[in-house]
């Protein structure tokens, strides 16, 4: 699995790391098979998560990120390319691609999703990649046993 996580606003993304990461121990995942893959803001996910596809090298992907509104549209522009673009590469490879991408109001929104209040998205977007990656397999088997 690669998690790729944006710096930008790391004071929340480190937290859904740390969220994403300690689900995939959960589901059995040692810490040599997670690659943690930093870029510099939401909007260079995308791109990242296309090369890691390209590799074959994962069984799935998650993207952590954290767009905060501001004074200008700047928010909507970044936070809908890096959705559209994220979802662009899981079905163009085929590939599970968890969304942890905040897109909030304020700082404290921010830190409650990304362990407070409201839970950490970065966790559950690991398990949403994970449970996802088993449908797929899954999927797959029925499928190959289908054309025999």
């Amino acid at each position: 699995m690669a998690i790729l996580v944006s710096r930008y606003n790391e004071l929340v993304t480190q937290r859904l790391l740390d969220g994403a990461v300690a689900r995939c121990h959960e589901a059995g995942l040692e810490t040599d098979q997670i690659d943690v893959i930093w870029v510099p803001g939401a909007f260079e996910l995308p791109v990242a998560a296309a090369v890691a596809a390209e590799s074959r090298r994962y069984s799935c992907l998650v993207a952590l990120g954290a767009v905060i509104r501001g004074d200008t549209p700047h928010f909507e522009f970044v936070a809908g390319e890096a959705a559209r673009g994220l979802g662009q590469v899981a079905v163009q490879y085929g590939l599970p691609v968890g969304f942890g991408v905040l897109t909030v109001d304020t700082m404290q929104q921010a830190l409650e999703r990304a362990g407070g209040r409201a839970g950490n998205k970065g966790e559950e977007a690991a398990a949403a990649a994970i449970q996802t990656t088993e449908v797929l397999a899954q999927l797959r088997a029925y499928h190959a046993q289908a054309r025999d």
